[in-house]
């Protein structure tokens, strides 16, 4: 009678084999297949040990040479896992000589098959590892054969210290190179449109052209257009010399007495035409404001004035920020920026105050930066970042995640030193 479906399965072993190269891949998953396993596949080792992990499988076939770890450091890696310290693991490697054999042994291996392999017997191996067999090991040989193993060990520890040094002294290199490429374009593109933006206030401040612009609608359009274009390139040409100065240490902060909560009062005034247009509710205690705080001004208030405007991007029309202030313990203040937004991913949390990172799709980025979702060259969390740390302080979001149905909004939170007197040379503070 022929046995129910599901007692089939339940019986069908698992077979993972960790190999690089491909046709030895395929040739084993058929013979392995055809055989009656489950044979799961991985060409690199940390894969390999992922794969292990997750499925427990009840045999593991590596070969040795593979490009990131050897089939040896992958035995002692899967024999420190408890759920996997019994699983039977052979090597299936062209080594055949027998100071490999008895490293590899000594890694912990239970058994050790040469290539080519025989497909006639193939087969038959595995299912005898699988019910409990382990292959013969000379004692004696092991001794030496595990000192021969730990200068193994010890000499790609030091091959691949040395490669991560040399790679960390690469990019560091380019990081340089691409920071002082970054503030000269940036110094180069500043100069021209000084003049243009210059020309711009004029038109603005002109009466004979604001008069021209009433009258024709065309015009008012095109000139509206041109300035808008011309003040948002010279707010993202400031900003990348202010964040590249920042990170630079070429930043000097001056603190002074400050009223915080003076400070976000401003920040919301240049946006409160924003928030007007999209609906957006905007609340905000200011009883529990410190009034006697020392930072720099105006870099404070750039800092803050990013991390509204962060709210205001994520945040969909009709929606609610809330900004909220108190004094922890008399040393410090804490500052929460939240809002009913899309929410942030767990996963990008860790990376949303480096310079030029941007959660989410870029291109389904508006052009406006105030618009839902608006575009920006994910600098401004970074520079608010460099100015809270700068000030000695810390910056953190929670979220539960990003959801554009939910909406579980973010909440931004901003610690910051309150300072009894000013330092003795407050100008002379520079940001690491």
């Amino acid at each position: 009678m022929t046995q129910p479906v599901t007692q089939q399965m339940t019986e069908t072993k698992t077979i993972l084999y960790i190999e690089d190269d491909e046709s030895s891949r395929t040739l084993i998953q058929r013979l392995l297949s055809y055989a009656g396993y489950k044979v799961l596949l991985a060409e690199r080792a940390l894969d390999g040990i992922d794969l292990a992990q997750k499925h427990r499988p009840d045999l593991i076939l590596t070969d040795i040479n593979l490009p990131d770890l050897s089939g040896r450091e992958i035995t002692v890696r899967l024999r420190a896992d408890p759920r996997l310290a019994k699983v039977p693991i052979v090597a299936l490697t062209a080594q055949s000589h027998s100071v490999e054999r008895d490293k590899t042994f000594v890694a912990g291996v239970t058994g050790y098959i040469t290539k080519p392999v025989d497909v006639d017997t193939l087969t038959t191996q595995i299912e005898a590892y699988i019910k409990g067999h382990r292959d013969k090991v000379d004692v004696d040989k092991l001794h030496s054969a595990q000192r021969a193993y730990n200068e193994e060990l010890v000499e790609r520890l030091e091959s691949n210290v040395r490669d991560l040094e040399a790679a960390n002294r690469d990019l560091r290199r380019l990081d340089r190179i691409k920071d002082d490429f970054i503030q000269l374009t940036a110094h180069e593109l500043r100069t021209p449109l000084t003049t243009v933006h210059g020309y711009c206030r004029l038109v603005q401040s002109s009466d004979a052209i604001r008069a021209v612009m009433d009258q024709d609608a065309e015009v008012n359009a095109s000139l509206t257009g041109l300035i808008d274009s011309v003040e948002r390139l010279h707010t993202v040409v400031n900003e990348i010399i202010t964040v590249s100065r920042i990170a630079s240490g070429r930043v000097h902060l001056t603190l002074g007495p400050t009223n915080l909560s003076e400070v976000f009062d401003r920040v919301i005034t240049g946006y409160a035409q924003v928030i007007e247009q999209r609906k957006l509710t905007l609340k905000r205690d200011p009883r529990h404001w410190p009034r006697s705080f020392f930072a720099d001004v105006s870099l404070l208030e750039m800092a803050f004035d990013n991390l509204l405007g962060n709210a205001i991007k994520y945040t969909p029309d009709g929606g609610t920020i809330r900004v909220d202030a108190h004094v922890k313990q008399e040393k410090h203040v804490l500052v929460s920026v939240q809002d009913s937004g899309i929410g942030i991913n767990v996963e990008d949390q860790a990376y949303i105050f480096d310079r030029f990172y941007t959660a989410g799709d870029t291109q389904l980025h508006s052009t406006s930066k105030t618009a839902f979702r608006g575009g920006g060259l994910g600098l401004g969390l970074a520079i608010c970042r460099n100015i809270i740390e700068a000030h000695k302080g810390k910056i953190w979001v929670k979220s539960e995640g990003c959801d554009e149905e939910k909406m579980p909004g973010s909440t931004f939170f901003v610690e910051l030193p309150l300072l009894g007197e000013l330092p003795s040379q407050p100008s002379s503070q520079v940001t690491s």
